[in-house]
């Protein structure tokens, strides 16, 4: 309730439910209320005169709020409607000014301001809003005259038939869904018709010159008999297409409400649901019908009264083969009734029919036995959910669950989703969740306590998110709570994103580390780093080692200079010598890369890493070695390695140089004399590589000399080194120029089956000589 005219009053809203339960009071401490109004999702809607719409939900706790836009401040609200369509809900305000301003759906606020309307002072006598096509449009009355308003016109319009001696329109209704349009004028003219204004449906005299303070449509959904119920003081009118009026004597003060199927009307003490009385239910019950739903109904009495009268219902009933339409008549019939008594005899009696019928599918029986009980349980006076079928079906059972949730019925809503078999994501699950959230915000309750009875009602079930609830505890400030309710979450990318919320983000941290995965230590890594100074931040890593390595590795690619600092916070000699080295290489500069590396010594030294040091100073002389010989020589040697220079050096010709390097370095004389026999063969300088083969006793053998000569295809140079390879390597070093004979001459001398089946298998048919010497030299081997 709200009184606008004695602001000295105090104003109380009072929510409640359709049988008058009691939902919850509070002191209305806001602005002048123009209109209230209910949105489809329960939630109680107040526009003030300065135009901001407040939101509250069934048990008048604020939710939010927002503006029809700053020019009605000045303006002020006049008045304002609610109203609903396919997009959701809106509402709909005149402002002192003249002008409309819509917002179609409040979820997704988009004000649209609609054009002036020609000579309108103030607000206008009447007006509704209609959606037609996808579009939401004004209708209202300005005098005589009638306006659409839509997005960019203002368009006069007549009604067709409408009488010019009818007066001027003070009151007009649009029906639920928004398909019919009634006009009332000051002459007490009723004028009914299509609310695109094309058709007329009726005209009826209601010979009331006085308003009436409400008019409403009263339609079944397919009807073809819409009317529409007035309400005087005492009076309650309703008129149909038939130009016939029946009226109905009220008592108290009442208030109407059009419903899918019906008005409901509600005074202070009852609530009465007035529709028009379904096809079906007509055929049944009216005086000697003989439908087949009637027939089969009076069967059944029969039946229980054990009289031979139920037979020749039946077979009437079978002659005309309409059981089955029977049948299908009581059940649907059942389904519009409120009265269980008269629901039971109606089921009942398709029950019976049913025995009698071999192909009749049972589900249309079965579905609404399940939705009957469901209505009843909705319908008793504790829950206050008086729900028609037609409603019911409309509105689909996920929304009744809602509704019922809404309301806080939390154990109905938990039965009837387990009683429909609805799966747990949708029906008990979303239930459990609702309930939690609202457990959390119980003040009178520890956090202990509301944790332990969250965890034993909720348990593992399917859908349930803790942190969800948790993060409802931590929006009522309760941050305690909601650490322990995220406990219970199996999920560490549920727990860590509310932790960080929550500023705790030490927890944050071991909850990602002790997850396992990565990518979440490195969201947490990375929060912590934009929250904490530098100091804090390196401080809390050290204290969890998995997320300082995985730091170090992030490091490693992005920032190389935080890793130095972390390298030097913790006092690490060898990584932080590695740095340098590594650093050292992304120096073009000689100076910078030297300086680096002489750091990298330091560093390795205070680790007591000899061999490092050593290996650091060694690559120090190396690089000062190759600055010197690009200065001299022009050679580009800078930046190569040990191996890669003096491979440069011999392929220059600078043989001293690469000596001097193979003594300095102490080079393996393996691997140098590898180097330069490969550089000579390279150049083809074969006697330079005679004269180096001879220098000194080969410490990689000949065979090498031998192979390498012929990879660069001279045989002549191959067979000179022949003769000084190892007894063990001459069976290969003969096969490798090609000569048979020698190898089979050492094969046989050495006496080795294994060589001899080498050899035998590299000659040709046209060695046959050799191939028997070969046979006979194995033969005897064998036998030895």
């Amino acid at each position: 309730m709200c009184d606008n005219a004695v602001q000295s009053l105090t104003v109380c809203l009072s929510p409640y439910l359709s049988v008058s339960l009691y939902l919850s009071v509070h002191q209305w401490k806001s602005g002048p209320v123009v209109q209230l109004g209910w949105t489809v999702s329960d939630e109680l809607l107040c526009i003030q005169e300065d135009g901001s719409v407040l939101i509250y939900d069934l048990f008048g706790s604020f939710k939010r709020h927002f503006s029809m836009g700053q020019e009605v401040v000045q303006s002020q609200v006049l008045e304002a409607k609610v109203f609903h369509s396919p997009y959701g809900t809106g509402v709909a305000i005149v402002t002192g000014s003249s002008r409309f301003t819509l917002a179609t759906n409040i979820d997704d606020l988009k004000l649209r301001r609609l054009p002036e309307v020609p000579g309108l002072q103030g607000k206008p006598t009447c007006w509704v809003v209609l959606t037609q096509d996808r579009q939401t449009k004004v209708l209202l009355s300005n005098g005589p005259e009638l306006f659409i308003l839509d997005n960019t016109s203002c368009t006069a319009v007549c009604p067709p038939g409408f009488s010019p001696q009818a007066g001027s329109i003070v009151h007009m209704s649009v029906s639920f869904s928004y398909k019919y349009l009634s006009l009332f004028t000051d002459t007490g003219y009723l004028w009914t018709g299509s609310s695109q204004l094309q058709d007329k449906l009726s005209e009826v005299d209601t010979k009331k010159s006085t308003p009436p303070k409400q008019m409403v449509w009263c339609r079944r959904p397919k009807s073809q008999q819409p009317s529409v119920v007035l309400m005087w003081d005492r009076l309650l009118m309703v008129a149909g297409v038939c130009n016939d009026t029946i009226q109905f004597p009220i008592e108290d003060h009442c208030v109407l409400v059009g419903e899918l199927d019906g008005v409901r009307i509600i005074s202070s003490t009852t609530q009465e649901l007035l529709q028009e009385v379904p096809l079906v239910c007509q055929d049944i019950f009216k005086i000697a019908s003989m439908a087949p739903g009637a027939l089969l109904l009076e069967a059944h009495r029969e039946y229980e009264k054990s009289s031979q009268k139920a037979d020749e219902y039946l077979r009437e009933i079978k002659e005309q083969s309409m059981l089955g339409e029977a049948v299908r008549q009581c059940v649907e019939a059942a389904g519009h009734e409120y009265d269980t008594n008269t629901q039971k005899s109606l089921l009942r009696a398709a029950s019976f029919g049913k025995c009698f019928l071999t192909d009749f599918s049972p589900d249309l029986f079965v579905t609404t036995c399940r939705e009957l009980r469901v209505l009843n349980a909705v319908r008793e006076s504790s829950i206050g959910l008086p729900l028609t079928h037609t409603q019911f079906k409309q509105m689909t059972l996920q929304v009744l669950i809602d509704r019922l949730v809404y309301r806080q019925f939390y154990p109905l809503a938990i039965e009837i989703c387990r009683y429909l078999k609805i799966p747990d994501y949708q029906g008990v699950s979303r239930v459990l969740k609702h309930w939690a959230s609202c457990k959390v915000q119980q003040k009178d309750l520890s956090d202990e306590a509301i944790a332990r009875a969250v965890c034993v009602k909720v348990g593992d079930s399917p859908g349930v998110s803790y942190s969800h609830i948790a993060a409802k505890a931590y929006e009522c400030g309760r941050t305690e709570l909601a650490i322990k309710l995220l406990d219970f979450e199996a999920r560490s990318g549920e727990q860590v994103p509310l932790l960080l919320k929550m500023k705790r983000s030490q927890l944050a941290l071991s909850k990602a580390v002790e997850s396992g995965d990565t990518d979440l230590v490195y969201t947490v890594v990375t929060y912590l780093k934009n929250e904490m100074n530098r100091g804090d931040f390196f401080m809390t890593l050290r204290n969890q080692p998995v997320a300082l390595s995985l730091y170090r590795q992030f490091c490693k690619l992005q920032e190389q200079d935080t890793l130095k600092d972390l390298y030097n916070q913790d006092d690490d000699h060898q990584e932080l010598a590695n740095y340098y080295v590594t650093a050292s290489y992304r120096e073009k500069r000689l100076e910078s890369r030297l300086s680096l590396l002489q750091s990298a010594v330091d560093e390795y030294n205070k680790a007591k890493n000899e061999f490092a040091a050593k290996a650091t100073e060694d690559e120090m002389r190396l690089l000062r070695f190759q600055r010197k010989l690009d200065d001299e020589k022009g050679a580009g040697l800078l930046g190569l390695s040990l191996q890669a220079t003096i491979e440069a050096l011999l392929a220059l010709g600078l043989h001293k140089q690469a000596e001097q390097l193979y003594r300095d370095f102490r080079v393996p004389d393996k691997r140098y004399w590898w180097l330069k026999l490969k550089s000579l063969a390279e150049k083809e300088e074969w006697e330079d590589l005679e004269k180096f083969a001879k220098s000194k006793k080969s410490p990689i053998g000949y065979l090498a000399f031998v192979e390498v000569c012929m990879k660069s295809h001279n045989k002549y140079e191959a067979k000179k080194y022949v003769s000084k390879v190892t007894p063990e390597q001459k069976v290969k070093a003969h096969l490798a120029v090609s000569d048979l004979e020698g190898a089979a001459d050492a094969a046989i001398e050495r006496k080795n089956e294994s060589e001899i089946g080498v050899v035998l298998s590299r000659c040709s048919a046209s060695d046959r000589l050799l191939i028997d010497r070969l046979n006979r030299a194995r033969a005897l081997t064998a036998k030895k």
